[in-house]
């Protein structure tokens, strides 16, 4: 009897339904819905008259579209369903009071009241001591800024918070499911323990956060519960068992991986971030680990040893601001003639640098750049945007001589899984880059690892390493092989000079 899963994959800048079908020993998955979404810009007044960008989330129109995915479920494929797995972007949340209600807009990660948390998490908690706990380093972003964050501007809104739901929690809780989250998704946090996968209450503590307000933990594959009856009802389908799938779309993302040797592999989740990393059995928090910026972040049944890197997000910035300009989209086709056929090492970026992170006009933000690290500006579009990706493949580059170092390993193939692996050109910068071949696959790998954790999680398949057969037969993998290096290990001298 065939088993048929439904995954929801939500990324920072749209969201995806699938049905996938394990029959026989063997795998499929269609798409049945897709939407776009991202962070929006609200002006509104606080307290004191002052009016800045607030960015937050439409959940509303999240939840939508995932109870339209399973209308079409319903209508094109069968009134049954065995499982539903949620995975998501790692940071965000909403705020609940005791009847469940949301009781203010979900804030975006890119907001810019966060810009200063850093420091301010720092001076409560000595910042070794976190890493030592927590494996996570500092960004922005993390749940235990915008946490302290509220404590510190909200304390009459945290004072009405029955609940803290991250994303994927908050749509699980939604369908029907528990107050709960998977450790994958919780150790990105920077709020649980990276050793006993608990809330820290060493840190909430210190932090000021209340420790009651925040879900269970519970591991990949676990349940979360099942869909209300009514919700149900209304849909036509069975009460559907709901299953963690690695909530955080990295996880799901990594265990989709066909992986042979996890200490030679290099794995790049590819998308709007670049997730560069390879799989190890347990946490490295060593202060080498700490002075490179290196997360340790829950896997399945493994952890993480990862870098955070910007993605695509600067190209998606770029041809958004060209679509402005020109009053329509540019062509990503056109695009791509255009960025093979521009000349190599225009200039030199860092994509992680602070600028890039949320400007209004990422062009202008990479022509201060250039200008300001004493470099030519890139002439055309087509060069700007090979720039992006020239300095995205040096960057991996860098980010895989840190892990190799602190992980007393060597890297022999690089894994691209994501919407990035269809990537031809920077795909090949990748493997130019490292001197390395690069298996490339699958594409949607975040929905494909979900299935997987869910199918582990129902017995199904036994292990997360028992799936990867599976997910080799099913899905091609493109390979490509390094070319000549050396105008790339001349460019990377350049690269390191700038970052420093």
């Amino acid at each position: 009897m065939p088993k048929r899963l439904f995954a929801v994959d939500l990324g920072a800048s749209g969201g995806k339904c699938f049905v996938g079908t394990f029959a026989d020993g063997t795998f499929s998955m269609d798409e049945i819905h897709r939407f776009a979404h991202d962070g929006m810009d609200m002006y509104i007044p606080d307290r004191t008259g002052r009016v800045s960008p607030r960015t937050v989330w439409d959940d509303t129109f999240i939840y939508r579209n995932i109870i339209m995915g399973l209308q079409a479920y319903r209508r094109d494929v069968a009134e049954e369903l065995d499982s539903i797995g949620i995975d998501t972007w790692g940071a965000d949340g909403g705020l609940l009071n005791a009847d469940g209600d949301m009781l203010a807009k979900m804030y975006c990660y890119r907001d810019h009241r966060l810009d200063a948390m850093v420091d301010k998490v720092k001076a409560c908690v000595d910042p070794s001591r976190i890493y030592e706990v927590t494996g996570i380093h500092f960004q922005p972003f993390n749940l235990s800024n915008q946490l302290l964050w509220l404590v510190q501007n909200r304390p009459e809104l945290l004072a009405s918070v029955a609940a803290f739901l991250p994303v994927p929690s908050l749509f699980y809780y939604f369908l029907g499911g528990e107050k709960r989250v998977d450790s994958s998704w919780a150790s990105v946090s920077q709020l649980m323990d990276a050793h006993t996968h608990e809330w820290s209450k060493e840190l909430l503590d210190a932090l000021g956060i209340p420790a009651g307000m925040l879900p269970e933990i519970v591991e990949p594959g676990a349940s979360m519960g099942t869909m209300h009856a009514e919700l149900a009802d209304s849909l036509g389908l069975n009460r559907v068992p709901l299953t963690a799938a690695a909530a955080h779309d990295t996880a799901s993302a990594f265990a989709a991986a066909p992986v042979e040797d996890p200490a030679k592999a290099l794995i790049i989740s590819s998308g709007t971030w670049s997730l560069v990393g390879k799989l190890v059995p347990e946490p490295i928090t060593t202060p080498e680990a700490m002075a490179v910026n290196i997360s340790n972040e829950g896997g399945v049944g493994n952890t993480r040893c990862l870098k955070n890197c910007m993605g695509t997000w600067l190209v998606q910035e770029l041809r958004r601001g060209w679509a402005v300009e020109d009053g329509k989209e540019v062509e990503w086709r056109e695009l791509d003639a255009l960025t093979a056929a521009a000349p190599s090492f225009a200039a030199v970026i860092d994509p992680d640098d602070a600028s890039f992170y949320n400007p209004d006009n990422m062009e202008e933000a990479i022509v201060a750049f250039c200008k300001r690290t004493g470099q030519a500006v890139p002439a055309d579009r087509g060069s700007m945007t090979r720039t992006v990706y020239e300095g995205l493949a040096l960057k991996y580059r860098m980010v895989n001589e840190q892990i190799c170092r602190v992980s007393g390993t060597e890297s022999g193939v690089v894994n691209i899984v994501g919407g990035g692996s269809k990537n031809v050109l920077l795909d090949q910068f990748t493997a130019d880059a490292l001197g390395l071949p690069v298996l490339a696959g699958p594409t949607e790998g975040t929905a494909v690892g979900n299935f997987m954790v869910q199918a582990v999680g129902l017995g199904i398949i036994s292990t997360i390493e028992a799936a990867q057969p599976v997910i080799r037969s099913a899905f091609p993998i493109k390979e490509y092989q390094p070319g000549d290096k050396a105008p790339w290990d001349a460019a990377y001298e350049r690269f390191k000079a700038i970052v420093g």
